[in-house]
């Protein structure tokens, strides 16, 4: 495995922090306080690209290499204090965009990829429904074939980007098959016979990102809107959990560096009992293992991305980096807060709401303890 990086995967980590500073900050604790999701930074970022990293360009995208993108992924979590917008665009890409261009048809892609990377329609996925959580396989959403349509009835619940999206993939029941090998996916746009949302829920972190329930009422999808076979639900969203656990916790990656550096330059300046609080090796240790969390973090996430880049499967490395790299940035806020202080639990700093916005990564893209059953599940347990 070889990570050393072309000076344009450095350029283009430079140029994607340099965009998060200029274009995505302006007002961002104000619209955290309303829970108000940033449409103009939504467009910002397909203006420079960002829904369009990893598509072709046939599409409209821009097809780089998956290193590049976690790099910019990586940017932007520096850079961007606006996790939900992030956490919005990753979803869109890696629950959306990437299960379109691997199982849709010619006519799918044409039509919904191109204005889903140039920002004009936000895409999501729809799995969880409010009785399945982590037994994603239980669902109860029931699909049934009639003429050339499909009617779709359930519910499902905490379905990132529902408030605003466009079309989302649901995942539903069909046929008679119990488990992975009865679930399918369709492509529906909000505007179907029988789509409808809830409001969007009010939740501990990543507050600028909308959040909500679906309900399908006998909702009409053409069957040319079923993605991939009937029965290949499981397979896609196999698929979409490793590019999301490879690529979405860049972002994290990117967050965890900007705090090590804040903590850093405060240890240097913020004296106690007459000396630099970094001279005290309370305080010298929190830093240390908040960068060894770094760099066992980037080389994990790394090597998943590079078995991706191979054309290789990567399910037990991307639970790792999920793993790993969730819990991390859980463990690095919590020193952060710790290091500062007073000040790192007031809002004026932005300490807390890394706190708030990282818990949520051990839960989404699969729990903590799924990732854990899922590395056990390897080892013949």
């Amino acid at each position: 495995m070889d990570f050393s990086l072309t000076d344009d995967q450095i350029n283009f980590k430079k140029m994607a922090i340099e965009f998060a500073r200029r274009e995505l900050n302006n007002d961002v604790k104000e619209r955290e306080k309303n829970s108000e999701f940033n449409m103009d930074g939504w467009k910002r970022c397909a203006g420079f690209g960002v829904q369009g990293l990893s598509m072709p360009e046939k599409y409209g995208g821009l097809g780089l290499d998956i290193l590049t993108c976690i790099l910019t992924m990586e940017g932007l979590g520096y850079a961007c204090r606006d996790s939900g917008l992030l956490f919005a665009v990753n979803s869109h890409i890696w629950t959306c965009e990437s299960p379109i261009l691997k199982f849709g048809t010619d006519e799918q892609k044409e039509k919904y990829l191109p204005a889903l990377i140039n920002g004009a329609l936000v895409g999501g996925h729809a799995m969880t429904e409010p009785d399945y959580g982590s037994d994603a396989y239980g669902i109860k959403c029931k699909a049934e074939k009639k003429g050339n349509k499909y009617i779709l009835n359930g519910t499902k619940m905490f379905i990132t980007n529902a408030p605003i999206a466009d079309i989302l993939l649901i995942f539903a029941v069909t046929g008679d098959k119990k488990g992975f090998a009865g679930i399918s996916v369709f492509i529906v746009e909000k505007n179907f016979h029988g789509f409808s949302v809830g409001k969007p829920l009010d939740m501990m972190g990543l507050k600028t990102c909308p959040i909500g329930e679906v309900i399908l009422e006998d909702c009409e999808v053409p069957e040319k809107n079923k993605l991939g076979k009937e029965g290949a639900g499981s397979a896609i969203f196999n698929s979409e959990m490793e590019w999301e656990r490879s690529c979405l916790f860049a972002t994290h990656l990117g967050a965890m560096e900007k705090e090590l550096e804040e903590c850093v330059s405060y240890a240097k300046v913020r004296h106690q009992f007459g000396k630099p609080i970094g001279k005290y090796q309370s305080i010298s240790n929190k830093i240390a293992e908040m960068r060894v969390r770094i760099e066992l973090s980037r080389l994990i996430l790394y090597k998943a991305a590079w078995m991706k880049a191979q054309g290789k499967r990567a399910p037990i490395e991307s639970a790792i980096s999920k793993l790993f790299i969730s819990e991390s940035y859980v463990e690095n806020s919590l020193e952060a807060l710790q290091i500062h202080g007073a000040y790192g639990y007031s809002t004026e700093l932005d300490f807390e709401r890394h706190l708030r916005d990282s818990i949520a990564g051990k839960i989404y893209s699969g729990t903590s303890e799924i990732q854990k059953n899922i590395i056990a599940s390897f080892l013949g347990l």
